[in-house]
């Protein structure tokens, strides 16, 4: 494995607490190229680290052709992985305004379930740094809000924390593992997401290609921006219900 992508896959283990011994983990396998490749430095974490480890791939309702290359990777990486069976492309073929939200739902209400009834504490999921720094510049830009997304999370109305241990790793450096393992992954084929070429997070990333060009930083700046936040300096912020604004200094 590429020791960048190791040493930056063990900096979030290690800075954001996300593994500890006697742990229980789903590790989430979609069937794309960054879960695998979580799937895989999850298991070589537990050569170091004394936790236990289900390795899922859930199947939305995937072709056999995609399966097959899901199990031909699962086997070219060592991985033994559960496939299971779920319905969830055919609950969401006649959705009309919002199929890709409805879809994300789905998948993640029943990773939770099936966490819970499975006694795992901690499902993995595998978000890489670049999903991180679109995030926050898709929120800024389209839902006019300043939010991230965070490495370690509890779920709601379910006693499971979801933790993505890729939080530090770069999408190329992703590329190149695929690359130097000749590795054929899958993507969505619902017949929706083939046709998403102009979606806002395509936008964002082509957005991030031109800033690149003149700011190499561009993408580390964005990513410490929602670490280094200064309260006294937003014009108002929440915390759940619990909303302040600058003006409250001056009342």
């Amino acid at each position: 494995m590429n020791q960048t992508i190791w040493k930056n896959f063990r900096r979030a283990v290690r800075d954001y607490k996300l593994v500890q011994s006697g742990d229980n983990i789903a590790v989430c396998i979609s069937g794309g190229k960054d879960s695998m490749l979580m799937a895989e430095c999850m298991k070589r974490l537990q050569r170091e680290i004394d936790f236990q480890a289900g390795y899922i791939v859930m199947n939305p309702g995937y072709s056999e052709y995609n399966l097959d290359i899901i199990r031909h990777n699962l086997e070219f990486l060592d991985i033994d992985a559960e496939i299971k069976d779920t319905r969830i492309f055919e609950s969401v073929r006649n959705e009309k305004k919002n199929p890709c939200f409805l879809c994300s739902r789905l998948r993640r209400g029943w990773l939770y379930r099936n966490a819970e009834e499975n006694g795992f504490n901690k499902i993995a999921l595998g978000h890489h740094f670049d999903d991180a720094v679109e995030t926050i510049l898709m929120g800024m830009l389209y839902g006019s809000q300043m939010q991230a997304m965070l490495p370690r999370i509890r779920a709601e109305n379910y006693s499971v924390e979801v933790i993505r241990p890729l939080f530090r790793v770069r999408e190329g450096d992703i590329t190149a593992w695929t690359d130097e393992n000749n590795l054929k992954f899958i993507r969505c084929e619902c017949g929706i997401a083939e046709n998403n070429g102009s979606s806002k997070r395509s936008e964002i990333k082509n957005l991030l290609r031109t800033l690149r060009e003149t700011n190499p930083a561009v993408d580390m700046n964005i990513f410490r921006s929602a670490e280094n936040v200064n309260l006294e300096r937003l014009m108002s912020y929440h915390i759940g219900d619990e909303y302040h604004s600058f003006l409250d200094k001056f009342e």
